[in-house]
């Protein structure tokens, strides 16, 4: 056996076990959800979050964004995330764009994640182009397509200035007429007109597309596109503007976080001095704020930005794998969503 053909063995043994995306309507958590309302601890905290989501769902007036930071849809909770939009029980989504484009546009493509069910040394891992999520395997050379496609849709874009939001549209739309996943994100967004913003889109796969969109066409002596975050932030504060009373339902902190919250002082700014705080907001994290507040605010702290509501917040400290599919199955089974109205933010923009 040769060299080449040991390692496309070995690479074969390590990426034989597909991650499996956990379905919210196959369990109802409502039994669990309630038991643990009467529990202390996370349990308690968990509970009441989940009381905060289905309030927002039940109040007809409020705009639900989703916040995703962190690697949670590459280690199972894609179609998680994908109910969520499908069954109208968010209007808008703020995320990474690791979260957006290395893991639900690339699994739109038809690409997998794996479960890494041993763990050899990183440079034999490197050696043979798999990247390492903790315990969750990617295919480099699958990623590389997510590359050269995000690239190929640059390509055929009027060269200008796009916010990622308007970008991730164009994605969605790729994935409508050539995706592989039903239960794509960025597919569904497309679909559905829920606006998804990326405030650090190039922090991702797409940013490999992108430069080499640039340099190809600058090499040529040809204009390029770009994108314009100055817009992603003047969008997404117009959406909270014509919203009015939002929720927020956030996983993990840092930019995405941070930048949704600060929708609202940037609407002040403008001249709108009646804008809402957002007035429901949960957050899941492991973040401790001893660290120097690295991505890990409380939303208390955040209610001195003159962001959020103090009253109707909770911070949930637990891994958002482990409780997300809870949360979510109890607001899906309880139903509050089937008589929300359909909000389409993304169309606002033409």
């Amino acid at each position: 056996m040769t060299t080449t053909q040991a390692n496309a063995q070995r690479k074969a043994e390590l990426l034989s076990t597909t991650v499996e995306h956990i379905d919210i309507k196959s369990f109802d958590a409502r039994p669990i959800i309630d038991g643990m309302s009467k529990m202390s601890f996370t349990s308690r905290d968990l509970a009441r979050a989940t009381s905060i989501y289905n309030q927002m769902l039940q109040d007809k007036d409020c705009s639900i964004f989703l916040v995703i930071a962190g690697s949670t849809s590459a280690g199972g909770c894609m179609d998680l995330y994908a109910e969520l939009l499908r069954n109208n029980m968010i209007d808008g989504i703020v995320a990474t764009g690791a979260t957006i484009v290395d893991m639900d546009f690339f699994e739109g493509l038809g690409h997998k994640h794996y479960q890494a069910l041993e763990v050899p040394d990183d440079d034999t891992l490197r050696s043979l182009y798999i990247d390492r999520i903790y315990d969750t395997y990617i295919d480099e050379e699958q990623l590389q397509d997510c590359d050269f496609t995000i690239n190929k849709i640059a390509n055929e874009l009027e060269p200008k200035a796009y916010s990622s939001r308007a970008f991730i549209r164009e994605m969605g739309r790729y994935l409508s007429e050539h995706g592989k996943k039903e239960n794509s994100l960025v597919k569904l967004a497309y679909e559905h007109d829920v606006p998804i913003f990326c405030p650090a889109f190039v922090d991702s796969s797409a940013g490999f597309g992108l430069v080499k969109h640039q340099v190809d066409q600058a090499k040529a002596g040809k204009p390029y596109m770009m994108i314009d975050a100055v817009a992603d932030f003047r969008e997404l504060t117009d959406i909270k503007v014509k919203a009015g009373t939002t929720g927020l339902l956030m996983i993990g902190g840092g930019v995405p976080k941070n930048f949704i919250q600060d929708t609202v002082v940037c609407a002040e700014i403008l001249g709108h001095d009646d804008v809402e705080v957002h007035k429901y907001a949960v957050q899941i994290t492991v973040a401790d704020v001893r660290d120097g507040a690295c991505s890990s605010s409380t939303l208390q702290e955040a209610a001195s930005w003159g962001k959020v509501n103090t009253g109707i917040e909770q911070m949930v400290f637990a891994e958002a794998g482990s409780v997300m599919p809870l949360l979510a199955s109890d607001a899906y089974h309880r139903g509050y969503w089937k008589d929300r109205p359909v909000r389409k933010w993304g169309a606002i923009f033409g």
